[in-house]
């Protein structure tokens, strides 16, 4: 069964039809999804996704976009959410140099306030991080998490950076992007990497799969980036489904699931 580790469910995208397609999905094969808190009304949504679906979990963080808006009381309403008994992990956080705001001192200073708070409560971590390859890795270096579980979300640096993260035992995730004919560069991490370190995500509603680009993205999407992988390390998409899963319940610690 396919096992979504990186959805944005409580999206705006899905207003009009969010039930009727989070019913659907077990019947589709989709055993887990754990939807990613991005800012305080997202965890707020996420934590009461997962509290009306049994296969759906949260995590909560606060995305680096968002960072201006954090302060020390936030952070611990952030600590009481995460405690709840289906917040998984603390993210998405992070740094994205992309926008470039907040300030990057800000997002470095509340990507490595939310690290400590992960480290605190003995959490995964989910990690963002755009254009910024050298300092994030350097701050998840000095951080110590490699006992946390981590991943590295909607992978987008090239083999050189993989291999850094890879042999911090770090997973990565892969999403829609590894399908698009511009993604040679997910393709060559992809064929880099261990199987059983890479985990599959949609990001959705965002970069759904070929042939769906451009359209709104969602879990029933993930086969055709299953069997992208497949291709690419020349495998059965069986096999790609089985041990994905299972990297999932080890990132999440859902082992016993």
């Amino acid at each position: 069964m396919l096992f979504d580790t990186h959805a944005h469910y409580d999206d705006a995208a899905f207003n009009e039809d969010r039930g009727e397609l989070l019913e659907c999905l077990p019947k589709h094969d989709i055993e887990y999804v754990v939807n990613i808190g991005s800012g305080f009304e997202s965890v707020e949504k996420s934590i009461k996704l997962a509290e009306s679906y049994g296969y759906i979990y949260a995590a909560v963080g606060i995305h680096p976009e968002e960072t201006a808006g954090m302060d020390e009381e936030r952070l611990s309403w952030l600590k009481e959410k995460a405690k709840h008994p289906k917040a998984l992990a603390v993210g998405e956080i992070g740094l994205d140099y992309y926008w470039d705001t907040p300030d990057r001192d800000i997002q470095k200073k509340w990507f490595i306030r939310q690290i400590e708070l992960a480290k605190e409560l003995d959490k995964p971590i989910v990690i963002h991080s755009r254009d910024a390859a050298n300092d994030t890795y350097n701050i998840l270096k000095e951080s110590k998490v490699q006992d946390l579980g981590v991943v590295l979300h909607c992978f987008g640096y090239g083999v050189e950076i993989a291999r850094l993260y890879l042999d911090m035992g770090f997973y990565l995730g892969i999403g829609g992007v590894v399908t698009f004919t511009n993604g040679r560069k997910l393709k060559e991490v992809v064929a880099y990497a261990p199987l059983e370190q890479l985990v599959l995500e949609t990001d959705c509603p965002y970069l759904a799969p070929v042939p769906f680009r451009g359209k709104r993205n969602s879990s029933l999407y993930l086969p055709y980036i299953a069997r992208e992988i497949a291709s690419i390390k020349n495998i059965d998409y069986e096999t790609v489904i089985r041990v994905t899963n299972n990297n999932a319940k080890k990132l999440y610690r859902m082992e016993g699931s």
